[in-house]
């Protein structure tokens, strides 16, 4: 493709701009809003639809599909173009959400969500590479501080929606609200984006797709059922994660078109906001999945008080992404990930420091600390990625920066869980059960004040240990932010087209 044809990407009349992004913008929440949504609902689907046994694939089946379709739609992205890979990602995700709506038994539901995850593969990454072509890298800054900003918004509404879902309304509705959202944004792709890219028969990387899956499948097996695996189970995944890991790095450093272009990872640049991604991502499981567990079980706070601090933390995230798009481009990416790194180690700090005597505010400010530098890190990661590459690339390497964060998310809760569950029977066999005892109400009020005292003290001792975890991610990933090269920045980098 010749160079300005490459370049017309980023000649879209300026009125068109915000209605484009605003459908990405749209696009990314509902997909990212999907995974959470079901949080709350899924105790009233199950009872409707009986198969508990089949619970917990509702949730694998959305991110197992989500994570092995990811950077093929990226590839796919950079041969065929932006919109016809956004309508296939978009369309099978509203495919897959009207048919959940019908399911009539378990399986059924574990299988279309499977669908939808399939498709939401496609919608995010796609719509964060669409928000880069059609932005300089300066401009680049700024918006996509505001698309990174709608993660954090997800993590919050999805759970409240879905319990509000399921108590006014009926289950179906949970899978249903996204129709109209995704509807809007399909058309507002297909009516104010032109398709510049027609790069003729390029090869897709389907073999390097399966490993990936067979990897990814076999990790996500291990990360999310593990105990309730036999040990031939877990030995007979563990090797089919090491071989089929091992084949996919050789095979993607012989094939000519790879699905995950390893020499992407080569740019001092692109390797530590990957691995930032992946850092980051781990640590925010951490901090939204357990943090509620701790103001209600250990501080004795209903769920709407969690449920505020969880809102704050989004709002601040949503300000830290936008501030630090503004300040991008005046500045050095090294600078801004450091900023957010140090939130991160001070949210971290706080969280550690915390005892369930200080309260629900000692909590909040450790979770804004934490809102701000997510906010701050997770949008010069990917303002940094794609103003690293060109055209040609921008799809593969969003996508691979979006799936190690992915990665971190499905990492995250499964790797608090164990050191949370590892530090309770430690410390004591009677606070094996403690979040159980602790997080209902009835069962709460009934235990004598001692015993109600070594619980607490139990769980707040857990939770420290977890949030050990939480401070060493967030030093791991400062030392990331201080390998970017001092000075460089969106407005210092050469302009990849």
């Amino acid at each position: 493709m010749s160079e300005a044809n490459a370049s017309l990407a980023l000649r879209i009349p300026v009125p068109r701009r915000p209605l484009i992004l605003a459908a990405c913008m749209a696009a990314s929440f509902m997909a990212a809003v999907e995974a959470t949504i079901i949080a709350t609902a899924m105790p009233s689907i199950a009872e409707s639809l009986g198969g508990f046994g089949l619970f917990a694939w509702v949730f694998s089946a959305y991110m197992l599909a989500q994570a092995v379709t990811i950077p093929l739609y990226g590839r796919l992205a950079d041969i065929h173009g932006r919109r016809q890979v956004f309508f296939v990602g978009a369309g099978l995700f509203l495919i897959g959400s009207t048919l959940c709506g019908f399911s009539h038994n378990m399986l059924q539901l574990v299988m279309f969500r499977a669908v939808q995850g399939a498709g939401a593969g496609g919608v995010q990454p796609i719509a964060n590479t669409i928000v880069g072509d059609i932005y300089s890298p300066v401009e680049r800054a700024r918006v996509q501080g505001m698309l990174s900003g709608v993660f954090g918004v997800s993590a919050v509404i999805g759970p409240s929606l879905g319990a509000a879902i399921v108590q006014y309304g009926a289950w179906p509705v949970v899978f249903w609200v996204n129709l109209p959202i995704g509807a809007a944004a399909v058309a507002m792709i297909a009516l104010f984006l032109p398709e510049h890219a027609r790069l003729g028969p390029r090869p897709v990387d389907y073999r390097g797709s399966l490993l990936l899956a067979l990897a990814v499948g076999a990790l996500m097996l291990l990360l999310l059922q593990y105990a309730a695996l036999d040990s031939t189970t877990r030995i007979a995944a563990s090797a089919v994660l090491l071989l089929a890991s091992l084949a996919l790095v050789m095979h993607e450093r012989r094939v000519p078109e790879p699905m995950l272009p390893l020499e992407l990872w080569r740019n001092r640049v692109i390797l530590s906001s990957s691995i930032g991604s992946l850092v980051t991502g781990t640590l925010m499981m951490g901090v939204t999945a357990y943090l509620p567990a701790y103001i209600q079980g250990a501080m004795g706070y209903g769920p709407s008080v969690s449920a505020v601090i969880l809102a704050a933390m989004s709002v601040v995230w949503v300000l830290g992404s936008a501030t630090a798009g503004l300040c991008l481009p005046r500045t050095a990416y090294r600078r801004i990930a450091t900023l957010g790194a140090l939130a991160l180690i001070a949210g971290a700090a706080t969280l550690i420091a915390m005892t369930p005597a200080r309260g629900p505010a000692w909590a909040a400010v450790g979770a804004i600390l934490i809102g701000v530098g997510m906010g701050f890190c997770n949008t010069t990661f990917m303002v940094s990625v794609q103003t690293s590459v060109g055209w040609r690339q921008r799809g593969a390497a969003t996508s691979s920066t979006m799936f190690l964060r992915f990665l971190g998310q499905s990492f995250g809760a499964p790797a608090f869980a164990a050191v949370l569950n590892a530090s309770l029977i430690a410390g004591s066999l009677g606070v094996a059960g403690v979040l159980e005892e602790l997080l209902n109400v009835h069962r709460r009020g009934l235990l004598a004040a001692g015993e109600l005292r070594h619980l607490v003290e139990g769980i707040a001792v857990a939770m420290r240990h977890a949030y050990l975890l939480t401070g060493m991610l967030a030093v791991l990933a400062l030392l990331l932010a201080l390998t970017y090269p001092i000075g460089l920045g969106p407005g210092r980098q050469v302009r990849q087209l």
